[in-house]
């Protein structure tokens, strides 16, 4: 939370929002993406995969990368960040790697192929290369691990005659593309885009939650927060084919939030009323209220991208901070939410 949280910050400072910094060490700005890919969601991940294999080993990667979270928050410049998160995406390719060798499913080896990706980004980092040349690899990480997730999901209904085959061409395209793209940044972005675009409409086609949509309550609002989700991954599929290179200025900017924002952040609505009680054994209700900050990301990602894609600054500007205000009305209803069970809990 603490990477979340400062991660925000140094987006707004970015943005120009006058907003203090503790100390003249807090650079926050330049952490800005690593605080929230690594030290935010790659914990999160990390925890989440640790819960699932129940071995106290696997912890020691949400630990890692928490802990270079932590560094980058107060000011430490050079060598640890980098290593720390270098050693905890390792470990949890390490945990991915148990994972495919106890369940050897196209799901399980998705995954552990994100993790993979994470890892040479968070290498290449630490080898001094700056985040725009490394970043697609950093993209790889949430959106293999999303679509590892829903394909495992879909176990539940019946099969559909050349779904699989289709996934792992999809994933093919774009784990050759991530490859190409690191030695030719225009030719391998653009590939990288396609197989973003048709992870998308393969997760549209095919996704368990057409038929969740139809229920009610969480089902339903977990289903929505699914599909809208996958439009942001299929323009980011889109701009990365158009805009390429994309690895500075406005064009990078739509790029990054179009997944990390629109995408990442709508799978994280989704999710978090069922895996955080997993997790951490709160229960977490859904309440209506939780469509509130749902439409509140998808009106500030628009106002972000199209700020930058139509070149008004001062759109993108005031959509960063909606997104900021977003982020926050998410963790209100969340957090109220969990307190109000808890007392029915307490109660009954």
């Amino acid at each position: 939370m603490a990477c979340l949280v400062t991660g925000i910050w140094g987006g707004l400072l970015r943005l120009s929002w006058n907003l203090p910094l503790p100390t003249e060490h807090a650079n926050w700005i330049s952490y800005h993406g690593a605080l929230m890919v690594c030290g935010f969601l790659g914990t999160i991940i990390g925890v989440e995969r640790a819960a699932a294999l129940d071995s106290l080993w696997s912890y020691l990667a949400p630990a890692l990368t928490a802990s270079g979270g932590v560094a980058l928050i107060a000011g430490v410049v050079g060598i640890p960040g980098p290593l720390l998160f270098s050693s905890g995406s390792l470990v949890l390719l390490a945990v991915l790697v148990e994972m495919v060798r106890r369940q050897p499913t196209v799901f399980a080896v998705t995954m552990a192929l994100g993790a993979a990706a994470w890892s040479v980004g968070n290498l290449l980092w630490l080898a001094s290369w700056p985040v725009p040349q490394l970043v697609l690899w950093w993209v790889a990480f949430p959106t293999l691990t999303i679509a590892a997730e829903r394909l495992e999901l879909n176990r539940l209904q019946p099969p559909r005659p050349g779904s699989h085959r289709l996934f792992v061409l999809a994933i093919g395209v774009f784990l050759a593309a991530l490859l190409i793209s690191t030695f030719q940044p225009v030719v391998g972005t653009r590939l990288v885009g396609v197989g973003a675009a048709a992870l998308s409409l393969w997760l549209l086609r095919y996704d368990i939650a057409w038929r969740t949509v139809r229920q009610q309550g969480l089902p339903r609002f977990t289903a929505v927060c699914l599909l809208s989700g996958y439009f942001w991954l299929a323009l980011a599929g889109a701009l990365a084919i158009i805009l390429a290179p994309i690895e500075s200025g406005l064009p990078y900017d739509s790029l990054v939030h179009a997944v990390f924002l629109g995408f990442v952040f709508a799978m994280i609505f989704g999710h978090a009323p069922i895996i955080f009680p997993a997790v951490l054994g709160l229960p977490i209700p859904y309440r209506p209220r939780f469509y509130a900050h749902l439409i509140l990301l998808h009106v500030s990602t628009a106002a972000r991208i199209g700020g930058d894609l139509l070149e008004w600054p001062e759109v993108g500007r005031w959509g960063g901070l909606l997104g900021a205000i977003t982020i926050a009305a998410f963790l209100f209803n969340t957090i109220s939410s969990a307190l109000q069970g808890m007392l029915s809990r307490r109660n009954q």
